[in-house]
């Protein structure tokens, strides 16, 4: 006001800082100057999900969800990748999609969810506006699924699956703009083969709990505990009895089979390969 529109009265205030301007109106002067004062009432709608960081409890179906945007170009939108990780396997299921609207997103999220061998019994998130919502809550409850979500001011809620986002989604696709338009050929890549090799080919490292001399409590990586989210599902006691209705794990070992590592590796890389010529074409 005092600079723009030459308002000389407000050329003293205009060199106050916002922080002292709040301490000012701690000051007993102001306090009697004001008529009345009314807090800010908390809202009284019905609140969506919990905040908490769930205990797996040896079990898996306990998901850490989240989205990944490949970037703007000229005001255009591009496509959202839908990363899911179970916490005690790290079994991985990535999609893609044009927008994160209810119209797109909830018919993509039931699909992953299907594409577990495990029943899943949470689905965990940041608070993004695309799942703390009452129609995401409709389809979990449907399928008798818990929605919690991250904590304020715990950056390692979910630290699991940004920790993905990098070393999978972001090494395999890259960081530049894909047009929200080429989300069906990726998906294409995704379910043909690209989960499939994450799932059955693809080491992942578990920690080890180790306490230190001062009695702390930390995670050590040893290369004898790297092993597929498959052959972390088959260690688990029973691993049987957590199979979705009318899978086994001897079906699940037809799929391992049928293509080495390295043969599974080689077939992601032609299939990412071919997916990218369609990308630049177009």
């Amino acid at each position: 006001m005092a600079g723009e529109y030459a308002k000389e009265e407000y050329l003293n205030i205009s060199h106050i800082s916002v922080s002292h301007i709040y301490n000012l109106k701690k000051k007993v002067s102001y306090l009697r100057s004001v008529a009345s004062y009314q807090k800010t009432n908390r809202g009284k709608g019905k609140t969506i999900g919990v905040r908490c960081k769930p205990k797996v409890q040896g079990k898996p179906g306990y998901l850490r969800v989240d989205t990944i945007h490949q970037g703007d170009q000229e005001r255009q939108k591009g496509v959202y990748h839908i990363n899911t990780v179970d916490e005690l396997t790290q079994w991985e299921v990535i999609a893609a999609v044009e927008k994160i609207t209810e119209e797109y997103l909830l018919p993509l999220l039931e699909k992953m969810i299907a594409s577990y061998p495990f029943r899943i019994l949470n689905f965990h998130c940041d608070n993004g506006s695309e799942y703390i919502n009452q129609k995401v809550v409709e389809m979990l409850n449907r399928l008798l699924i818990k929605l919690t979500k991250s904590r304020p001011r715990h950056s390692n809620d979910n630290v699991l699956i940004e920790t993905k986002n990098g070393w999978v989604v972001r090494k395999w696709l890259g960081y530049s703009h894909i047009k929200k338009e080429h989300a069906s050929g990726i998906n294409d890549f995704y379910f043909a083969c690209f989960n499939e090799y994450l799932n059955f080919h693809r080491p992942c490292a578990f920690p080890s709990e180790v306490i230190d001399s001062k009695g702390k409590i930390k995670k050590k990586y040893y290369y004898q505990d790297y092993q597929t989210p498959y052959e972390k599902l088959k260690s688990i006691p029973d691993a049987q009895k957590y199979l979705k209705e009318g899978i086994t794990l001897e079906m699940l070992d037809i799929i391992e089979r049928r293509y080495t590592d390295n043969e599974m590796a080689e077939k992601v890389q032609l299939a990412r390969d071919k997916l990218f010529d369609k990308i630049l074409a177009a």
